[in-house]
């Protein structure tokens, strides 16, 4: 297929920004779901030693960004289950 080979970029150099501006996209993207997946409090892994990993967020900030507040001043909303 032409464009996608190293040939085709040395003959198309302007071809080059808009591969690089892809790979950044998807890199991006795929930092993005794996911080989902390891830091996001609603996923589980490990249900056994942990069976309320929710509990462990209550006071840290697990927002990618938030400019306005400071999650670490603010206590948590959420009921405790503890019996």
């Amino acid at each position: 297929m032409q464009g996608l080979g190293l040939q085709s970029l040395k003959k198309n150099p302007a071809l080059i920004p808009l591969y690089v501006c892809v790979g950044v996209g998807a890199l991006g993207a795929i930092y993005y779901t794996i911080r989902l997946a390891t830091r996001n409090p609603e996923v589980t892994w490990n249900r056994s030693t942990n069976p309320e990993p929710w509990q462990e967020y209550k006071d840290k900030q697990y927002k990618f960004y938030s400019p306005i507040r400071d999650y670490s001043n603010m206590k948590s909303p959420a009921p405790k289950y503890e019996e």
